[in-house]
């Protein structure tokens, strides 16, 4: 039989392992940046949402008025958790970069 050598593989070197700390630091930036955008979307969707008629029979009246930017908070968080907008990974890139850890 003749002898089939495969090819060379060249694979890029692996990445040093992280510390605990390098770890805990990228997770403090991660949640950070979502907290952003969740924060952004908040306001955006309440801009949105501020001339909504809440009035009857449609609307919940002045307990919907009251509680608005919850629900606005609760839809923003809800849009984060679901992948978001784009805007945390960009805030978590430069956040990153700042720190050195890029």
């Amino acid at each position: 039989m003749a002898d089939i050598a495969a090819p060379a593989v060249n694979l890029p070197p692996s990445p040093a392992p992280m510390s605990a700390a390098e770890l805990s630091k990228r997770g403090q930036i991660e949640k950070t940046a979502k907290d952003f955008e969740s924060s952004f979307l908040s306001v955006m969707l309440g801009a949105m949402m501020k001339d909504v008629n809440t009035s009857e029979p449609f609307g919940g009246g002045r307990g919907e008025e009251m509680f608005k930017s919850f629900m606005t908070d609760a839809m923003a968080k809800q849009v984060v958790k679901s992948g978001g907008v784009g805007v945390s990974s960009v805030v978590a890139k430069e956040m990153l970069k700042l720190q050195g850890l890029s």
